[in-house]
């Protein structure tokens, strides 16, 4: 984990000790939040949104370039994604108040099972905060 967290700081332009990141798998996917801290600290705030919503266009894209540096070519689910056509997985950015969001969704079974052991691993190499208000509405079968 503390190999993970150097490379993630190297690699995102905002302070890990100033946010906090989360990943809530749902019923298509899953939902990763980054916010920063502090409401105020609008620098992180901007620094977060362009980074999430750089992260979704690369994703968008088939590149996952990125969390292969970070995470290693072997993260589970990741090869999995890696073959998927530009249109199976949708990576919707939304910007926060606090900081933004990527919304992961999928109707292919093979893929929503690789988003879900993708999260896993996010989470057990990142932890995984519980910041109540983005969990709770994310776990709807609609989603």
């Amino acid at each position: 984990m503390a190999k993970v967290q150097y490379r993630q700081q190297q690699m995102v332009p905002y302070s890990l000790d100033q946010t906090l990141q989360t990943f809530s798998k749902t019923v298509h996917g899953g939902v990763q939040h980054v916010i920063a801290k502090s409401p105020d600290n609008t620098r992180e705030i901007k620094s977060i949104q362009a980074h999430l919503q750089k992260i979704a266009d690369e994703f968008r894209k088939g590149d996952f370039s990125v969390t292969e540096r970070m995470h290693g070519p072997d993260m589970p689910g990741l090869a999995q994604l890696k073959r998927a056509e530009p249109d199976d997985i949708k990576f919707e950015y939304k910007a926060l108040a606090n900081g933004g969001q990527i919304h992961y969704s999928t109707e292919y079974p093979q893929y929503v099972q690789a988003l879900h052991e993708w999260f896993d691993a996010q989470m057990s190499e990142h932890g995984n905060v519980i910041v109540p208000e983005h969990n709770k509405h994310h776990a709807t079968p609609a989603e």
